[in-house]
């Protein structure tokens, strides 16, 4: 597993060659098997392949042209009726401050993060976008207003591997015990 998380980069600059279904696929799949509190499974995901939408998409993305040399975008969704079930017409967006919301994100966030590694173990480039505000994703995918965009993942073949950012060290991020 450490040499997928060590490949693993923000790619911004794709080839222009197709990824295939099974490739999506695969990625959806080790998604699929990412755990979830309760194991309610919050993720749905929309995969983009046409020119138009993702054109849409990167600019309520703040205007990032540079999505559009990826082939193909993963819009991650946290459903947020896996949670909360006794409300009928569930709004829910950046300000939404409740704990079942949070919760939400959160396993979708291990979903999404699963998608990444598997893209490094096939040899294909992401990146994980979010400048962006719900009320400019939801409409051009019919999104549900119960449902959070977490993330727009760009997916293709890279065209350049990017290098190594730093990162602090063990000593700078760990606490024993409590914080110190």
């Amino acid at each position: 597993m450490i040499d997928a998380i060590l490949k693993r980069r923000s790619v911004r600059e794709y080839l222009d060659e197709p990824v295939s279904d099974e490739d999506i696929l695969q990625l959806l799949e080790a998604a699929r098997l990412a755990p979830s509190g309760n194991n309610k499974q919050p993720w749905h995901f929309i995969v983009v392949r046409s020119l138009e939408t993702r054109q849409a998409l990167a600019h309520a993305d703040h205007d990032q042209t540079w999505m559009l040399s990826a082939p193909v975008f993963i819009v991650c969704l946290a459903d947020a009726t896996t949670r909360i079930q006794s409300e009928r017409d569930l709004y829910i967006d950046e300000q939404t401050s409740r704990f079942e919301v949070k919760q939400v994100i959160r396993d979708t966030a291990i979903a999404i993060d699963h998608i990444l590694l598997q893209a490094a173990e096939l040899g294909l480039g992401t990146c994980w976008t979010g400048f962006y505000r719900q009320a400019d994703v939801r409409p051009i995918l019919n999104i549900p207003a119960d449902k959070f965009v977490v993330g727009i993942l760009t997916v293709g073949h890279p065209a350049a591997q990017p290098t190594s950012r730093p990162r602090k060290s063990l000593e700078e991020i760990t606490h024993w015990e409590r914080w110190s």
